[in-house]
């Protein structure tokens, strides 16, 4: 993978974290899948379950399910699943890594590319980190509006309700009676 190319679209939320499959990172480390498989496994000690976990079935399907294409058109899980056939199931769950496996997964490896490419992975999850943190501040500053605007609209129905009586037209005057009237 050159360094121009997205990586954050790579960049998957599972579990309620920002992961890469280990087949995305692979491709772009320029190592096979099992190399990186095989690295992850030796160095067990050095990937804890905070930076890289299996995926459930589950996980794998419902990634596998949402289908989605980057933008020249190749399936986002390309890599766990481009010898499948229809019907075939995968024999081993794919890797997911956190941003600090990532960074582990190139040392591990040792290789120029994956040294080289790791700053790029770890910029892309700095940057989807930003963009969270600034949709997080808009959010807060749109609750914010929200309840400016429902203090308004009280304020604004609390005077309509006082100026409503004022609108109305003045009752009419009674008519005076023509003719002879008795004070009683």
């Amino acid at each position: 993978m050159k360094p121009g190319a997205s990586i954050e679209s790579l960049i998957l939320t599972v579990r309620g974290q920002r992961v890469i499959l280990a087949g995305d990172l692979a491709r772009i480390y320029g190592v096979a899948t099992r190399r990186l498989n095989e690295q992850v496994r030796r160095n067990a000690t050095r990937f804890p379950r905070d930076f890289v976990f299996n995926l459930t079935r589950e996980e794998f399907e419902s990634l596998r399910s949402l289908n989605v294409t980057l933008a020249d058109g190749r399936a986002s899980l390309r890599s766990q699943n481009a010898t499948l056939k229809r019907g075939q199931h995968i024999k081993y769950l794919p890797y997911a890594f956190t941003e600090h496996g990532a960074i582990m997964a190139a040392m591990v490896l040792n290789s120029p590319q994956a040294v080289a490419m790791s700053t790029y992975v770890v910029r892309a999850f700095i940057s989807m980190r930003e963009q969270l943190a600034a949709n997080v501040a808009i959010l807060k500053r749109l609750a914010e509006i929200d309840k400016t605007l429902l203090q308004h609209d009280a304020s604004l129905r609390d005077i309509y309700r006082k100026l409503l009586p004022l609108l109305q037209p003045p009752p009419q005057p009674p008519k005076r009676r023509i003719g002879f009237v008795t004070a009683d």
